[in-house]
């Protein structure tokens, strides 16, 4: 006959074994990024200065610094941003508020987004050739570049946005409409504020896989690594600059080692902003409440 008594011995023993994993999972995680982090500093962190990160490159990259590297690669992200968020949002918006979920129009969405997800860049860069590129007669561009990564961007945004406002309780749309709110009014005084902290995650995601990127501008923004006048000009991005020094010019491991340590800080520092200011916006609007 089982003892009663040795179960609840038995439940807390396994959820200190669940605990155990959860924090072995979390420091290996941590363990993984200090490594990486680490290997970064040893190998980049003597070449960094402030003429690195202001001149442009010479000598393919061996010489010189990542002052138009930078410049390009942060036109590239603006026009992306610029490009997929509202496109994104909306049609967040639109699946979550006014999109019955079994309704074929929103399955049929919800798929594609999917297959879209699942593409790989290099697909990405020469739809981006074949139709910005060419067909549009961008060239090779920063803007031509931008619009391709809007393109990736749009399946993380949109799942990210519409999971947030789905999490958003059904109380605060019922009390809207009782207090007599218009659909509107709710969605931008009510829901988007309460699904900010998912907005700002799916938002640091898009710019994570943007700023990482090098298949698909190869194929549209270029290889010119000399400072961009205007977003028609071709721009050499911050990864595919980091990738041209490891693989193809000899003598290059220490500025690439420099120039990944500047693209992992440079997240870290859009990563902590876009938290901070996220947690505010919530703070904010709890004391408004």
């Amino acid at each position: 006959m089982l003892n009663m008594n040795t179960m609840p011995w038995r439940r807390s023993f396994r959820d200190w074994l669940m605990q155990c994993v959860i924090y072995l999972a979390v420091l290996f995680v941590c363990a993984v990024f200090s490594w990486i982090l680490f290997d970064l500093v040893r190998g980049g962190i003597a070449h960094i200065s402030w003429g690195f990160l202001t001149e442009s490159p010479l000598d393919a990259g061996r010489a010189g610094g990542i002052g138009s590297i930078l410049v390009s690669t942060l036109l590239i992200l603006l026009v992306a941003l610029v490009a997929a968020l509202p496109l994104a949002w909306t049609t967040a918006v639109l699946l979550a508020e006014y999109v019955p979920v079994s309704s074929k129009f929103g399955v049929t969405v919800r798929y594609s987004l999917q297959v879209l997800a699942g593409v790989p860049s290099i697909v990405f860069g020469l739809f981006g050739n074949a139709f910005f590129s060419i067909y549009l007669g961008l060239g090779f561009s920063i803007l031509s570049g931008g619009l391709t990564l809007a393109c990736m961007l749009l399946p993380i945004l949109v799942s990210t946005a519409e999971a947030g406002l789905r999490a958003v309780p059904d109380t605060y749309r019922l009390s809207a409409a009782a207090l007599g709110m218009s659909r509107a009014a709710t969605l931008f005084h009510l829901l988007l504020p309460a699904a900010v902290p998912t907005l700002a995650a799916g938002l640091l995601l898009g710019i994570g896989r943007a700023m990482a990127e090098t298949a698909a501008l190869l194929f549209t923004s270029g290889y010119v690594d000399r400072m961009p006048g205007s977003l028609m000009d071709s721009g050499r991005a911050l990864a595919l600059h980091i990738f041209d020094l490891s693989m193809n010019v000899p003598g290059g491991d220490t500025p690439a080692y420099a120039s990944a340590l500047v693209l992992v800080v440079l997240l870290l520092c859009i990563n902590m902003l876009a938290m901070r200011l996220a947690y505010g916006l919530q703070r904010q609007r709890i004391m408004t409440i």
